[in-house]
C-alpha cells in the first residue's frame, strides 16, 4: 500500500468532514472518528448527522459508512454494518461478531493481534461474546496487554479510561521552516527532525504519545491541523511517518484548504494530545515488533558482544529431549542455531505440554504422611503417597500429584542419560504437584533425591 497516496486522496475526505463538524481524527487513511453528541444536537439527531455527513464526503468525490456508538471501537464495526447502535448496547452489539474480528482493524489493535485471535479460536471462543465472558483477571493473567484493550473492547467498556491523561507542559515540538516548504522531499526531512525532538521530550518526561497533532502555518498566514489517534503509543518512525503524509495531503491539494502551491509551510508544530505513563507500556507477548526494530535491538546486541565477549550475549535453541531444561541450549549470538539434538526425533517419555513457565534446580525433600522420604522405586512408582513437600526452610502439604513418570534413557549405561549426571543404578522420573498454596510444580528424582526443576505459572 502507498500511505503517501492513502493520505493524499483521503485528504478532500476530512476537510469536508471538518466542515461540517470539527475535532475530526485521523485513525489511518480512509477511517476517521469524531464525537457525534455536537453534530446530532446541531443536524436534529444522530440518524441526520450520519446522513449530512455521508452526503459531504460524497460530494468531495467518495463513498462512505457511518457508524455510531458509546465508544470508538465500536463504531468503527457499526460503520462497516452502517449502523447506530442504541446507548449502552455496544457489548450486546459485539456479541455475535466473530472473534477474528478483533484483528480485522489494525489501527484500533496492538501488535500481536492475529495471534491473539488465531489462540481464542483454537481454544474453541469462536464470537466476540464469548471473549467477554472471560473474567478480566484470566485475560490478563494468560495474554497480556493488548488483550485487555481487546476484552474491554468486548465488553463495551470504557476506552482510554486509566491510562489516558493530559500532557505535561512543554512537549510540543516547532520547527520554523527556512526556507519554507514545498515539496513532499523536504516534508519527510523536517518531519524526521521534529519526531526526533518530540520524542526526546517524551522520553525526558517519561510519557508515550497517542493522540498527535500536527499544526501548520503557510506563507500566507493559513493554520492547518490534523489529529492522527493511535491504538499503540507512536514511535519516533511512526511520528515521521505521519507528518510526512500529512505535509503530503496538505501540499498536494488545492480544493479543500490545504494551502497552495504559492503558499509553501513556514512553521510546524507536533503536540502530544493525549499520553500514557511509561510504565503503561508493555511490550507484545509474541513477536510484532517491525524488521528496523529487530536490526536496532541487534545492533545494540552486538555492541554488548564487542565490550564483554562473543559468549556474553546468548540465545535460545530449541533442541530435542525428554526434560524442559534439555530442551532449550543457547548459542552464542551470531553464530549457527544448531540444536544439541535433534527436536524432530521421537522422544518416548518426553515432558508433555505445557512446560514450565520457570526452570529451576534446588534440591527439596518430598515426603509421605508419617515424615517419611518418598523415593521412586525399581517398578517406577512411589515408595509411600506424597504428602509433604520441604524446600528451603518451608514445608507445604500437598493437594494433588501426578506421577512419576521414569525416564527410560540409556539404561544400559553406567553414565546415565537424559543429559543429566547419574550414578549406576540410579533411576531419573519425573513428578507434578500442586501445593495447597495453590502453587505447581515439577519435580526430578535423580541420584537418589528430589530436585524443584519447574514452576508453572
Amino acid at each position: 500500500a502507498d500511505a503517501d497516496r492513502d493520505v493524499r486522496f483521503f485528504e478532500p475526505v476530512i476537510a469536508a468532514v471538518d466542515d461540517l463538524a470539527p475535532r475530526a481524527e485521523v485513525l489511518r487513511p480512509g477511517l476517521l472518528v469524531l464525537p457525534v453528541r455536537g453534530a446530532a444536537r446541531y443536524f436534529g439527531s444522530e440518524a441526520d448527522a450520519a446522513e449530512r455527513l455521508t452526503d459531504a464526503v460524497a460530494a468531495a468525490g467518495a463513498e462512505c459508512q457511518v457508524g455510531v456508538a458509546d465508544q470508538l471501537s465500536t463504531a468503527v464495526f457499526a460503520a462497516r454494518a452502517g449502523r447506530i447502535v442504541e446507548p449502552g448496547q455496544d457489548a450486546r452489539f459485539l456479541s455475535l461478531l466473530s472473534i477474528r474480528q478483533l484483528s480485522t482493524e489494525p489501527s484500533l489493535s496492538g501488535p500481536g493481534r492475529d495471534e491473539l485471535t488465531d489462540l481464542l479460536w483454537r481454544m474453541g471462543i469462536r464470537t466476540i461474546g464469548q471473549f467477554a465472558a472471560l473474567s478480566r483477571s484470566d485475560v490478563a493473567s494468560r495474554f497480556g496487554a493488548d488483550a485487555v484493550v481487546a476484552h474491554r473492547f468486548a465488553r463495551g467498556e470504557a476506552e482510554r479510561g486509566p491510562s489516558g491523561r493530559e500532557p505535561p507542559p512543554e512537549l510540543d515540538a516547532v520547527l520554523d521552516c527556512d526556507p519554507p516548504i514545498d515539496r513532499v522531499d523536504a516534508a519527510a526531512f523536517a518531519g524526521r527532525s521534529l519526531a526526533g525532538a518530540l520524542h526526546q521530550a517524551l522520553m525526558a518526561a517519561g510519557v508515550g504519545c497517542t493522540r498527535l497533532a500536527i499544526h501548520a502555518v503557510t506563507a500566507k498566514g493559513e493554520e492547518l491541523e490534523r489529529v492522527w489517534r493511535c491504538a499503540e503509543p507512536l514511535t519516533e518512525d511512526a511520528t515521521a511517518d505521519r507528518v510526512r503524509w500529512q505535509l503530503d495531503g496538505w501540499l498536494n491539494n488545492r480544493t479543500t484548504g490545504g494551502p497552495p502551491r504559492d503558499a509553501p509551510v513556514t512553521m510546524l508544530r507536533l503536540q502530544a494530545v493525549e499520553v500514557v505513563s511509561a510504565g503503561a507500556l508493555q511490550l507484545p507477548l509474541w513477536g510484532g515488533l517491525g524488521e528496523e526494530d529487530r536490526l536496532r535491538a541487534r545492533r545494540a546486541l552486538v555492541r554488548v558482544q564487542g565490550l564483554l565477549g562473543p559468549e556474553s550475549v546468548q540465545v535460545p535453541v530449541l533442541s530435542g529431549g525428554r526434560g524442559p531444561a534439555e530442551r532449550i541450549t543457547f548459542t552464542p549470538l551470531g553464530d549457527e542455531p544448531v540444536p544439541q539434538a535433534d527436536p524432530d526425533r521421537p522422544w518416548p517419555g518426553q515432558l508433555p505440554q505445557p512446560s514450565p513457565a520457570v526452570l529451576v534446580d534446588d534440591p527439596v525433600e518430598l515426603l509421605d504422611a508419617h515424615g517419611n522420604p518418598i523415593r521412586v522405586t525399581s517398578r517406577g512408582m512411589f515408595s509411600a503417597d506424597p504428602a509433604r513437600l520441604t524446600s528451603r526452610g518451608r514445608d507445604d502439604r500437598l493437594r494433588w500429584w501426578s506421577g512419576p513418570w521414569p525416564v527410560d534413557e540409556r539404561w544400559w549405561d553406567d553414565r546415565g542419560g537424559a543429559g543429566l549426571p547419574a550414578q549406576r543404578g540410579s533411576r531419573t522420573a519425573r513428578a507434578q504437584v500442586l501445593l495447597e498454596s495453590e502453587r505447581a510444580l515439577l519435580l526430578c528424582y535423580r541420584q537418589r533425591r528430589w530436585y524443584l526443576e519447574g514452576i508453572y505459572e
